[in-house]
């Protein structure tokens, strides 16, 4: 494709899996006249529920794959775990973004840190594993404790152990059942943040402004917007960003997660080139969210630089919520400025992302006291 060519509204997207984040970027792209097409496994899905079609196929289906291609002008994804090979199926017919190169760094946790530390920017320190002797031989060189985490297919928690001693290594190499893992020194951090970058098939890149994220039980529980911090640490986080998306010439939307150090250092700890949980509270506080700045990259158009509107917390609402029976909504959208994102989810099970909730203000203080409060007032 043409990078200074724009695929105008009227167009059609194809999307790549079809959770939340696939519902939430379908629902921008119609509003602004897209029509979409969204490929994945699942039927009456998130996002093919919005979606102008839903095709139900696997991702190993080559020919489903060449099909859905050609229905498309140009083609994303919401989820880093489509098989490269899938993504190369598509490729080869409609355009991709971001494309297999950038799926092939961020799938993989030794593949992504090489590819960073390459770059010169900062990653936690780390050893690529095969077996518990290389474990053994990365905790004497890292010192224990020590972060076990398989190469691939690790989220919210999943996938990772923390070894503190040596007699923890061999049960802990039985529980993640992979001979392809990383160990990373476990860095002592005062918080986490993530900073969301966009780029476009033209070289435009931006970033928002830094998120500061808490998690419970290693999923994310609520985020606030603006991340407190001087300038001197947002600059260097937007300078990290930037690098990023150069060094692996991303086009569309790419979040970075960073632990922030005791001396404000940081350091990488994960990519995922999609829109991110971190980010949804750019549907409320920028009039250019991350959902409608992914599309802008990937179809040419300009991309938004309009600044925050007003200070933003994100609540996620888990499946525990509806442990007691449907949630009182109507008691949380009683809170001034709270606004509820369900996902069309069926099964409220727990620890199952179902939706989020967000609250603007005048100051970080009051949006997070307020959605923290609308989250309590769902029980009934």
């Amino acid at each position: 494709m043409n990078p200074t060519a724009i695929v105008p509204p009227g167009s059609t997207i194809g999307v790549f899996g079809s959770g939340q984040l696939g519902r939430m970027f379908t629902m921008v792209a119609k509003q602004m006249g897209y029509r979409v097409v969204i490929y994945s496994p699942d039927a009456d899905s998130p996002a093919g529920q919005v979606a102008d079609r839903e095709i139900v196929a696997q991702y190993d289906d080559q020919s489903a794959v060449e099909d859905f291609a050609r229905q498309c002008d140009v083609i994303t994804l919401e989820f880093e775990n489509i098989p490269v090979e899938t993504v190369g199926w598509a490729g080869a017919i409609t355009p991709v973004h971001p494309d297999a190169r950038v799926l092939h760094v961020a799938q993989d946790r030794i593949i992504e840190k090489q590819t960073l530390a390459d770059a010169g920017l900062p990653v936690t320190p780390f050893r690529p594993v095969f077996n518990a002797d290389d474990v053994r031989r990365a905790a004497d060189e890292l010192g224990y404790p020590i972060v076990l985490k398989t190469a691939r297919s690790g989220y919210d928690g999943k996938g990772q152990r923390i070894l503190r001693d040596p007699e923890s290594i061999e049960p802990a190499l039985a529980e993640l059942g992979s001979d392809r893992l990383v160990a990373e020194k476990m860095i002592d951090f005062q918080r986490e943040v993530s900073i969301l970058v966009y780029r476009s098939r033209n070289g435009s890149v931006g970033t928002y402004p830094l998120i500061e994220n808490h998690h419970a039980n290693h999923i994310l529980d609520y985020s606030i917007c603006p991340a407190a911090g001087s300038d001197t640490l947002r600059d260097a986080a937007r300078q990290i960003a930037l690098t990023t998306a150069k060094s692996l010439d991303l086009v569309g939307l790419l979040c970075i997660e960073l632990f922030v150090q005791s001396d404000d250092r940081l350091l990488i700890n994960e990519l995922a080139p999609r829109p991110h949980n971190s980010g949804h509270l750019t549907i409320e506080a920028f009039p250019c969210c991350q959902y409608q700045q992914l599309l802008r990259a990937i179809c040419g158009l300009p991309l938004g630089t309009e600044p925050q509107t007003r200070p933003a917390a994100m609540a996620n609402l888990l499946g525990d919520v509806w442990d007691g029976g449907a949630p009182a909504f109507e008691n949380a959208l009683a809170i001034e400025a709270v606004q509820l994102h369900l996902y069309g989810k069926q099964d409220a099970v727990p620890g199952r992302k179902m939706g989020h909730l967000t609250a603007t203000a005048d100051s970080i203080e009051a949006a997070l006291a307020n959605v923290l409060a609308a989250r309590d007032q769902l029980k009934r």
